[in-house]
């Protein structure tokens, strides 16, 4: 008995990897086709290009808002001015700490079944919903909880690597930039090494000045004491949203 229960085990087995050799082969996951006129190309200085497939279906407003800000060259020279590791880079604010916009009017929030997986491009907000102008952030990691409360409006499908490369810090020491901002339909080359450069190096901090010395008796001098500061609060971990 134990002779035919072990026989009738192997030819179960032997069916079994049959069948399986039969079955096609899990399809991986690939990218819808990409239409270029709703495809943002963000060219960074972290080395090269990024594609994201924007979602007029589910966003038409910052779909249509984020483009007309990118053909106007807004984006061109800005910083990832906000990036937390395992969460998100923010970016898309001209005065660079999280305050600033665009001079077009809020967008009415456009929250909708896409979820905040890595890659996923969604726009800041301050704690009102309908108060997203230019700012967006993209996803290093999936955090479901910003899914119905941000507007998701695209997902980068190459060049996530330079994205993962983006400098971090609130803000970062030495930040990240989008060199060049475009959409695919207008076929924009990438930028040249020269460009490149050119825009770093117009956005170099100011050499710190050297200490001011006030005079006191004896002739000699003495560093004058640094301004008091007020503290800033720090921004809320895992809420990426414009103050």
């Amino acid at each position: 008995m134990r002779i035919k229960a072990l026989i009738a085990l192997l030819m179960g087995f032997f069916f079994a990897s049959a069948l399986a050799a039969q079955q096609p082969a899990a399809t991986p996951f690939v990218p819808p086709p990409l239409d270029p006129e709703n495809t943002l190309v963000l060219d960074l200085s972290t080395g090269g290009r990024v594609t994201i497939q924007l979602r007029p279906d589910v966003a038409p407003g910052h779909v249509e808002r984020y483009k007309t800000l990118v053909r106007r060259g807004f984006y061109n020279g800005l910083a990832f001015h906000r990036v937390i590791d395992g969460f998100m880079a923010q970016g898309g604010d001209p005065k660079g700490d999280g305050s600033g916009g665009s001079d077009l009017p809020d967008l009415k929030a456009e929250f909708n079944a896409l979820p905040h997986v890595r890659g996923a491009v969604s726009a800041a907000r301050t704690d009102a919903p309908d108060t997203a102008n230019s700012q967006f952030f993209i996803m290093f990691a999936p955090r479901f909880s910003l899914d119905n409360k941000y507007t998701v409006f695209g997902r980068v499908v190459s060049g996530m690597n330079y994205v993962d490369a983006i400098e971090r810090g609130e803000p970062p020491m030495n930040p990240s930039r989008i060199i060049k901002a475009s959409i695919g339909a207008d076929n924009v080359a990438p930028p040249t090494p020269a460009e490149v450069a050119a825009v770093m190096a117009a956005h170099q901090p100011a050499a710190p000045a050297g200490p001011t010395l006030l005079p006191i008796q004896g002739g000699a001098a003495a560093p004058a004491p640094a301004p008091a500061t007020e503290a800033q609060p720090a921004p809320a971990q895992g809420t990426p949203k414009q103050q």
